[in-house]
């Protein structure tokens, strides 16, 4: 049983799928930065406030000894946006290194389809008795 599934885990599909799974991660991470440290503090110029920290407030909170808002019921709508910039640039970003990969796979594609070796014997041999 642990040498199926060590053949299974070293199957290159499953290796590759790993090592995609570790950029996406760090992907991710980098387009989190990006958002929160540039895209963010734009937006944010238009409302005079960090993006992130925009907030619809429903029930106002009491501020504790500590400084902290305690029982405040908001709506996080800035926090919402940031995130779905942060898909709308990975999705855009995957859709393209798709698109480059059929692109690729259709050019392999294209100079396999030329004449086969059976072919190509063929038009040698009527060569030849001519």
């Amino acid at each position: 049983m642990f040498k199926e599934f060590k053949e299974f885990a070293m199957k290159g599909s499953l290796v590759d799928i790993a090592v995609a799974f570790v950029m996406g991660a760090a992907f991710k991470d980098v387009v989190t930065s990006f958002t929160g440290g540039i895209i963010s503090p734009l937006v944010g110029l238009i409302f005079n406030a960090n993006l992130k920290d925009l907030k619809y407030v429903i029930q106002e909170g009491v501020i504790n000894n500590n400084g902290v808002v305690e029982g405040e019921s908001a709506i996080l709508w800035g926090n919402f946006i940031t995130y779905l910039i942060d898909f709308i640039i990975v999705a855009f970003v995957m859709f393209l290194i798709i698109k480059g990969i059929n692109a690729l796979k259709r050019k392999e594609e294209d100079v396999s389809t030329g004449p086969s070796d059976n072919d190509l014997l063929s038009e040698i041999r009527d060569l030849l008795k001519k």
